[in-house]
């Protein structure tokens, strides 16, 4: 593609050399630079792009896009032959280019987004798996994994890069694709990684307590939450739950069609848990009753935003229920092990003060009368002011609680836990244990649960790692209690 095409929209400011240039591949990345490659110098938080240009034309990039001139020209001294393209925004342009690039393919599929705190990666698998079931071939971008079609791999941030975003995007057009799902995350839409991309569906699940260590307030928070909504066209669906404070806030400025739902008001569409236990619960969606295998308030939000989703995207009513009810939980969402002596081991994602919330509250709801154990840490050089948020909610709720590690990175782990205990009572820190091993505070956990216990492991669920100091080490919480288990006497 010749670079005018590529750059079409991006803010171009001028162009220095061939604007005719055939441009072979797109990267942000010197590294990943050869030969016919434009090399897009983006400004980060810890590292200026433009102080790499060099390196990439050295590699063969026959094209520079930069927001500082200057320095691309100080960076090209001596050399020939590139293309330099000045823009109002690198980071924008990135975005731009990398939709161009691959042939805009957001717009040759239906692309839904969720976002919000909490619910994004349950909602995203469970849609993609729903979507499948309805005899679709469908695509997954999530905190979990990538999808195109059956074809799964291995993701790193909760939403990719644009020029990952559109190469999966095109991936899945090539292969037949209709639907793609995609989790949103408000740093994803705050550095403009979804700039460019054609939603059909944005989806709001909730807004609590997270990413301020990056935010820094819960008002520029929602303030990059609500830019999804804003920036969504008219033909598009936003659909939003209502029962959140912020729920119709986000709905604002949207040009898109505004669709509610509710557990607790009149919406467009409505659900009510009927009844509920470990194997599942009984829901009335509308007017229908649809029985899942999933458990709690939060999950009836989740099904309900999904079977929303189906019905504006033209599902039949009764396939979105028969569908919905084959739904299995995403991995690491209240995954039940049950185990010797009747204890069940909880093992869930929850790593903010609203999940572990709600995840607590279930487990007391559906076994009132079992102790239940709540273990969980906090992520190091991650937001500090929820930890005493977390140990309140823990204390609150729970019979006896264990603190332990969850990707400290590099804060001392027992730093960490100090933070924790900070927001515990005389009563809750009696009833604590602060034991640094993850491993050793689970053994510890299953060793002194009652007969019929039920422990919550919270904060890793489908994480099979740790993260301690820059290192990254195996860690499955599955494996590890399945053994523990082995090593019990029934």
């Amino acid at each position: 593609m010749i670079l005018e095409k590529v750059i079409s929209g991006c803010g171009t400011i001028s162009i220095e050399g061939n604007p005719q240039v055939e441009i072979a591949s797109i990267c942000n990345d010197s590294r990943k630079a050869a030969a016919g490659s434009m090399f897009i110098a983006v400004k980060g938080f810890a590292i200026d792009g433009h102080m790499f240009i060099r390196t990439a034309a050295s590699q063969g990039a026959c094209a520079v896009v930069c927001e500082d001139i200057e320095k691309a020209h100080e960076q090209l001294e001596g050399l020939e032959g590139i293309t330099l393209v000045q823009v109002e925004s690198s980071r924008h342009a990135l975005a731009i280019i990398a939709a161009n690039f691959y042939d805009n393919p957001s717009e040759k599929l239906t692309l839904v987004g969720i976002t919000g705190t909490n619910g994004k990666t349950t909602t995203v698998t469970l849609l993609h798996r729903m979507f499948t079931a309805l005899g679709y071939s469908c695509g997954l971008l999530s905190t979990i994994a990538n999808y195109v079609g059956n074809r799964g791999t291995e993701a790193v941030n909760t939403t990719s890069d644009p020029i990952t975003i559109n190469s999966l995007l095109s991936e899945m057009v090539d292969a037949g694709c209709e639907y793609c799902f995609m989790e949103v995350s408000s740093i994803g839409v705050e550095q403009e990684r979804v700039a460019g991309l054609k939603f059909k569906v944005g989806i709001f699940s909730n807004l609590t307590h997270d990413h301020l260590d990056y935010h820094k307030t819960f008002a520029e928070y929602l303030r990059c939450k609500k830019l999804f909504f804003d920036t969504l066209p008219a033909d598009a669906y936003a659909i939003t739950n209502i029962d959140d404070r912020n729920g119709m806030v986000m709905m604002q400025n949207t040009k898109a069609q505004v669709v509610t739902y509710s557990c607790r008001k009149i919406a467009d569409h409505t659900c009510r848990i009927v009844e509920q236990s470990f194997e599942g619960m009984l829901l009335r969606i509308d007017d229908k009753e649809s029985w899942s295998c999933l458990i709690g308030m939060h999950n009836a939000y989740n099904l309900l935003a999904i079977y929303t989703t189906a019905i504006v995207l033209g599902a039949d009513q009764q396939e979105a229920l028969v569908a919905l009810s084959s739904l299995r939980p995403a991995p690491g969402r209240l995954e039940n092990m049950r185990g010797p002596r009747d204890i069940s081991v909880i093992i869930d994602y929850a790593h903010t003060p609203d999940a572990l919330e709600n995840v607590l509250k279930t487990l007391r709801e559906i076994s009132p009368d079992r102790e239940l154990i709540c273990l969980f840490g906090c992520g190091g050089d991650r937001d500090k002011t929820k930890r005493p948020e977390m140990a309140a909610i823990a204390q609150k709720l729970s019979d006896r609680i264990i603190v332990t590690s969850d990707n400290s990175r590099t804060e001392k782990t027992t730093d960490i836990m100090a933070d924790i205990k900070a927001g515990m009572d005389l009563s809750g820190r009696a009833r604590s244990l602060f034991i640094e091993d993850r491993e050793e505070a689970i053994r510890t956990a299953i060793m002194i649960a009652s007969q019929g216990a039920t422990i919550l492991l919270a904060g890793k669920g489908h994480e099979t790692y740790q993260i301690i100091g820059t290192e990254k080490k195996h860690f499955d919480e599955k494996e590890i209690v399945a053994e523990i288990f082995e090593t019990i006497e029934p």
